[in-house]
C-alpha cells in the first residue's frame, strides 16, 4: 500500500508523449494532437488556452477516457485514465449545461448518485449539500427552465461533484454567458475550488478568464495543437489555492476582494503574457 507521502507525490493527472489523430473519409488522418506532456498536481488548477481547433477539448477528453490516445499515456491520479473513469475520480461539466428538464434541479444533481446505487437518503443529502455550495438551495425543487444560463451552469458544477472527485474537468463552462454573469461565475468558480480542494482542469478561449483562474495556463499552438508555453500566474489578491489560505480573512470577504483582481496592473501584465505567447505560438 502506498504511504501518504508517496501518493501525495503523485501527479493529479501525468500526460506523457501523447498524440491523437483521428481518421478522415478516403484513408487519410488528422492529427489533432502531437507531442504532449503536461503535469498537473493535486489541487491545482491549469487553464488550457488557444485558437479554435487546437485540440484544447480533446486533451481533455483524453483526461477523461472520452476519447483514447494513439500514441503516449496518460494517468489520473496514478491510474491509467479508463480505471480513473470506472472509479469515478473525476467529474466533468461541458458549456451546455445538459440538464434533464424533466428532472428537478435536486433531481438533476443527484443522477449520477443514484446511477451508482447510492441510497435515497444519502442522494438528497449530498445533493443538499451542493446546491448549498453553489448557492441554489432555494431552488431544489424548481425546473431547469426556470433556471437562468449562469445558474443551469452552477447545477452542472454541483452535478459534477456529486461523487465527490478529486478531479474536475471544465469545457467551455461559462462560454455562452453574458460578460457580467462569466465574471460572477469565475469568482463562484474559484470559490468552490478553495472550498473543496479538487483539482481543476479548465479548456477556455477567455485569456483574462484564465488568468483569474488559474494556477498556471498552458498555451497551446495551432493544429497540430501542442503545449507551446506554460505560463506561472502570480496576482497578488487572487483566492488562494486549497491549503495555502492560512489566516485569510473569512471566505465571503476573500472571494469579494478577489473581484478586484481584475483592475490591478499584475492582472494585465499576466494578460499581456498569456496573449504574447498566443501569438509566438501562432494563436493570435
Amino acid at each position: 500500500m502506498e504511504s501518504e507521502s508517496t501518493a501525495a507525490t503523485v501527479p493529479a493527472v501525468d500526460i506523457a508523449g501523447v498524440d491523437k489523430v483521428f481518421p478522415t473519409s478516403g484513408g487519410g488522418a488528422t492529427v489533432a494532437l502531437t507531442g504532449i506532456d503536461l503535469t498537473v498536481a493535486p489541487g491545482e488548477f491549469v487553464s488550457l488556452i488557444g485558437p479554435s481547433g487546437c485540440g484544447k477539448s480533446t486533451l481533455l477528453r483524453l483526461v477523461g477516457d472520452l476519447v483514447e490516445p494513439t500514441g503516449g499515456e496518460v494517468r489520473v491520479f496514478g491510474e491509467p485514465a479508463r480505471a480513473a473513469r470506472q472509479s469515478q475520480r473525476y467529474g466533468i461539466a461541458f458549456q451546455q449545461a445538459g440538464l434533464l428538464e424533466w428532472r428537478t434541479v435536486a433531481g438533476n444533481v443527484e443522477l449520477p448518485l443514484q446511477v451508482h446505487g447510492v441510497k435515497k437518503k444519502e442522494r438528497r443529502e449530498r445533493a443538499r449539500e451542493l446546491l448549498e455550495l453553489v448557492g441554489l438551495a432555494d431552488f431544489a425543487g424548481h425546473w431547469p427552465a426556470q433556471l437562468s444560463g449562469g445558474m443551469q451552469q452552477r447545477v452542472a458544477i454541483a452535478r459534477a461533484l456529486a461523487e465527490r472527485p478529486p478531479l474536475l474537468l471544465l469545457d467551455e463552462p461559462f462560454g455562452a454567458l453574458d460578460e457580467m454573469t462569466r465574471e460572477r461565475m469565475q469568482a463562484e468558480l474559484a470559490r468552490i475550488r478553495l472550498e473543496t480542494s479538487t483539482t481543476v482542469i479548465l479548456v477556455t478561449h477567455s485569456i483574462p478568464e484564465a488568468v483569474f483562474l488559474s494556477d498556471r495556463v498552458a498555451v497551446m499552438s495551432p493544429r497540430p495543437g501542442r503545449i507551446t508555453q506554460i505560463i506561472d500566474i502570480d496576482v497578488p489578491g487572487r483566492l488562494p489555492a486549497p491549503g495555502e489560505s492560512g489566516d485569510a480573512p473569512a471566505l465571503e470577504e476573500a472571494v469579494a476582494e478577489a473581484e478586484d483582481v481584475r483592475e490591478q496592473a499584475a492582472f494585465f501584465q499576466a494578460v499581456t503574457a498569456v496573449r504574447e505567447a498566443l501569438r509566438a505560438g501562432g494563436g493570435s
